[in-house]
C-alpha cells in the first residue's frame, strides 16, 4: 500500500493525462494498487472536468 504521498502524487499524475489527452491504458499502477484507484480519480475528474464524460 502506498504512503499518502504517493497516492497525493498517483491522483496529480492521473490529473495531469486526463488533462493532455493521454488513454487511460498509461496508468504506470498495477491492477490491484491503491495507486491505481488514486491515479484513475484523478484522471477521470480531469476529464470530467475538461467537457469529457467518457476517455477518447
Amino acid at each position: 500500500m502506498g504512503t499518502r504521498a504517493q497516492i497525493v502524487e498517483a491522483h496529480q499524475k492521473g490529473s495531469e493525462a486526463g488533462q493532455s489527452g493521454a488513454p487511460p491504458t498509461v496508468c504506470p499502477h498495477g491492477r490491484d494498487s491503491i495507486l491505481q484507484a488514486a491515479w484513475i480519480k484523478g484522471y477521470a475528474a480531469a476529464r470530467r472536468k475538461a467537457g469529457h464524460e467518457r476517455p477518447q
